[in-house]
Parts: C-alpha cells; structure tokens; sequence
C-alpha cells in the first residue's frame, strides 16, 4: 500500500516539477501514438469506406481479415516490423530500426485493423439505400461519400479513441523495434517495463499514473466532441 502511496505522490512530484525527462518520455509517447493513430486513420477510414460501399470477389475475406486484424497481437507485429527494417531485412537499408519512425510504423500497423473494423461497421450501420439517395439528389460520387462520412461521425469518433488508445498502451512492438533508448525512443510504457525491472515500483506507478492522466485527457476531448455532436 505504501508504495502505491508513494508512487502517486512522486508522479505528482514530477507532473509539478516539470521533469525534463519525464516531459520528453511523455511527450515523446503522444507524438509517436499520434502520428500513428493519424496514420491509420487515414488508411483505415479510406479502407472501411471502400469495402462498405463495393462489391467484389472475395469481400467477406477481406472483412473476415480485417476483423481478424482487429486483435492482431502487438508483438507479433513488432516482429515482422524488426525483421522488415532489420539490418540484413528488405527495407534494412533505411537505417530505422530503432528509432521513433520504426514504432510510429508499427504502432499504425496495429491500429489501422482496428479503425478500419470501426470504420467499415460505421458505414455498413447506415441504411442501406442512404448513397443511391444521395447520388439521385445530384451528389457526385466524392460528395456522397463525403455526406455518408459525416452521417457516421460519431462511431468514427469512437474509431479514432479505440485506435489511440491501442497504440498508447502498447509496449511489446515499441520496445522491440524502438529499443527503449533514454533520451530518444523511450515512451512512458517502455520507461514502465523498464524501472518495474529495477525494482523502482514507485516511479513505475508514477509513470503509469502519468499514462492514465495522458489518455484520459485525449479520449475526454474526443468524448467531449463526440457528445456535443451527438443527435438530440
């Protein structure tokens, strides 16, 4: 209980102070999961909206996998992303292994299943004949999807909250292709694994408090925006 205590009040200690370290770690694990989760969003949205609005060979595959992707388990991912930009790997000669770009990669990677799931779900919820509607008003194509898009903000919102905080909580795939260096590619997850190693439970409840505090802010404005857009 004690250490608990003391974890709490040392992540206080250090939110106050303003520790440079700390501030780096934190600010460091925002960037890189940001980055990321915009990333997937781009592609994932892009993805669900195409799979939900085409008809194709092979489309309950490909959402089969996409919803298989959902629960892609982070380490595996870091894996083939190690071995991609590995030093002997087919993309070794980019030199980012280890580095904020290579866990930017994986994290994306990870959180692009997981808004294309949401985002295909999203659109497949509207009613069925809502784009032929659209498109018989004098919409173009670019329009529609552009109407249908805002018709599902709110799910998509949601989207954006499940990718982010998939990937701001990961640990296995950010340390294996971003190695936990001080001062570069150490996020607060890693910083986590790392001092629970040494023993040093109360700045490893601190940094895990500053975790906490960090995706509830981002997921409270993106609440705040989704209820405020919500249908009354």
């Amino acid at each position: 209980m004690n250490i608990i205590v003391e974890g709490i009040g040392k992540a206080f200690s250090l939110l106050f102070m303003l520790d440079k370290e700390v501030f780096a770690i934190t600010w460091l694990s925002l960037k890189v999961s940001g980055i990321a989760t915009f990333i997937s969003l781009f592609v994932g949205i892009s993805v669900g909206t195409i799979v939900s609005l085409t008809r194709f060979p092979g489309r309950k595959l490909i959402i089969s996998l996409i919803n298989m992707g959902m629960g892609l388990p982070p380490v595996v991912v870091g894996l083939f992303v190690m071995i991609l930009f590995w030093r002997n790997g087919p993309l070794g000669f980019t030199e980012i292994l280890y580095t904020p770009m290579a866990m930017i990669i994986a994290q994306a990677v990870i959180a692009t299943p997981i808004v294309t799931g949401i985002s295909l779900a999203a659109m497949q919820s509207l009613p069925k004949d809502l784009p032929l509607q659209i498109l018989t008003l004098g919409a173009t194509r670019l329009q529609m999807i552009w109407i249908l898009l805002r018709e599902a903000r709110l799910p998509l919102l949601a989207a954006v909250m499940a990718g982010f905080g998939g990937v701001i909580s990961e640990v296995g795939a950010s340390i294996m292709v971003g190695g936990n260096i001080k001062g570069y590619s150490r996020v607060l997850t890693t910083a986590t694994v790392m001092e629970t190693g040494r023993g040093n439970f109360d700045l490893a409840i601190a940094l895990s408090i500053i975790l906490l505090l960090l995706v509830f802010m981002v997921n409270f404005i993106l609440t705040c925006i989704q209820q405020h857009e919500r249908p009354r």
